[in-house]
């Protein structure tokens, strides 16, 4: 046994005997570098967000390449923020979580080699944290009552999954895209449409102005009744909307096209998420979650609470702050993994693929 493995040992036995457990968590899977310190996976004693959306809205989307420089330049001073707005010093935490997969591998990189650097000098447990892990663990950071098993939708730019969360670490996967995830049709989208970078949240700020029943765009294998999704036609369909107007010198209500786009995929993810909920015995049938960063959509909220009200199923979703990119929710699913006694060497690998279901 190491001199570091020693130290994560001894840290792990002190750890059953604290009341508090404070764990700093780092996040760069793609363009936000972010750390955060929280108690007992619930309590946020800070959380540090920098975002790279000015570097690359000249873009239209994610640079790779500009991701993971920006990572090196700004990780170490945001980890310096998060623990002075914490008030702790590296020696006073308990663990070191990181997100590990999926996302942008060589973002991934940066992340994962300065978690180990300091859970190597600081002698402390290191954890590796699936992305989607830590987004539904968001919820746990505004509802701290809330515990597994649950039911709940992760809807993000890269992923749509309709997951059963049957303990803090161990999920089943029951539904997912089979094209686009939502975010990403949104995203598309708004491009189409002309709008900047970030489309997502500026295609909601023009759907606001628009009929959402001006325009109907039906999707057959969405309207089965099994619980994966499929938006890449839908997405098409507003795309050729747009141009076969152009083309006919057809003035087209832009709002409206937004308005009836979003409307079409929020019912289809309120609706399979709440059936998916439905289907589950015991309390995952009776608590449905929302996460990922198309948690943020207004919309989608509204629409989810009143589906689940209307099935008499508990509603959860995470406050604004918790929706997109932050390491806060990395440090609340890495503790759940903790408490089981689940940590990761010093040479795990960033994942850029990697299923919630293998983690």
């Amino acid at each position: 046994m190491t001199h570091y493995e020693r130290a994560v040992q001894r840290k792990l036995d002190e750890l059953k005997r604290k009341p508090h457990v404070r764990i700093l968590a780092i996040e760069t899977s793609c363009d936000e570098t972010a750390a955060a310190v929280v108690a007992d996976g619930r309590t946020v004693l800070s959380n540090a967000v920098h975002t790279q959306i000015p570097l690359h809205a000249p873009f239209g989307g994610v640079v790779p390449e500009i991701a993971s420089r920006s990572h090196v330049q700004k990780i170490g001073a945001v980890v310096r923020l998060a623990l002075g707005e914490a008030g702790l010093t590296l020696n006073e935490l308990d663990a070191v979580a990181v997100t590990s997969g999926p996302g942008l591998v060589g973002a991934l990189l940066v992340g994962l080699s300065y978690a180990k650097g300091l859970a190597y000098a600081a002698g402390l447990p290191f954890l590796g944290v699936h992305h989607i892990a830590a987004h539904i663990a968001a919820n746990y950071l505004s509802y701290p009552a809330l515990t597994p098993p649950f039911t709940c939708l992760v809807a993000s730019g890269g992923h749509s999954h309709i997951i059963v969360v049957e303990d803090y670490d161990r999920y089943r996967l029951i539904g997912r895209t089979r094209d686009d995830a939502a975010g990403e049709a949104f995203d598309k989208v708004a491009r189409v449409l002309g709008l900047p970078y970030p489309g997502g949240p500026n295609l909601e700020q023009l759907a606001m102005q628009g009929d959402p029943t001006r325009y109907r765009f039906r999707s057959a294998f969405n309207e089965g009744e099994g619980l994966d999704f499929s938006f890449s036609g839908i997405k098409t369909a507003v795309v050729n909307r747009l141009h076969n107007a152009e083309q006919a010198g057809e003035a087209v209500n832009r709002a409206d096209l937004a308005a009836s786009f979003q409307k079409t995929v929020v019912d289809i993810l309120a609706e399979k998420s709440v059936r998916a909920a439905k289907a589950q015995s015991g309390e995952a049938g009776t608590k449905l979650a929302l996460a990922g960063g198309v948690s943020a959509n207004r919309a989608l909220r509204e629409a989810m609470e009143a589906r689940a009200k209307r099935a008499g199923i508990a509603f959860y979703c995470p406050a604004f702050e918790y929706c997109t990119d932050n390491a806060a929710m990395v440090a609340s699913a890495a503790y759940g993994r903790l408490l089981q006694g689940r940590t990761d060497a010093l040479s795990l690998n960033a994942a850029p693929y990697l299923s919630i279901e293998e983690r």
